[in-house]
């Protein structure tokens, strides 16, 4: 997959997560948590491409070892950029809660789109 392409899924996907999450249980207008899960995503995606395609040629033991650590990384960065632009607190479960299911949803989806579409 191309890196625009992913780019383009990520923020299709993780923004109506991020945003619906944060609109009703954490409070923040709809407007200030999509603007947040926009900008955690413009820091944090190319940051995890670039790491990653250092790992592509190598062992797959290697590049899904890479793979699942950067994304932990990706999923406690956004957390933590999440806090300042939504209002939220690093010692509340919601920006933990929401980055991972965030995340997790758009791996399923460029999971599922590599399958269906190739790499």
């Amino acid at each position: 997959m191309r890196y625009p392409v992913a780019l383009a899924l990520t923020l299709l996907t993780e923004t109506p997560v991020y945003t619906a999450a944060l609109t009703r249980p954490g409070g923040v207008h709809p407007e200030r948590a999509a603007t947040a899960a926009v900008l955690v995503n413009l820091v944090t995606h190319p940051l995890l491409w670039w790491t990653l395609r250092h790992w592509t040629d190598g062992p797959a033991a290697a590049y899904w070892t890479a793979f699942w650590l950067s994304e932990a990384a990706v999923c406690a960065a956004e957390a933590l950029l999440l806090c300042p632009l939504a209002g939220l607190r690093p010692r509340d479960p919601l920006p933990w809660i929401v980055s991972g299911t965030a995340n997790a949803t758009s791996l399923l989806a460029g999971f599922l789109a590599t399958s269906v579409l190739g790499p």
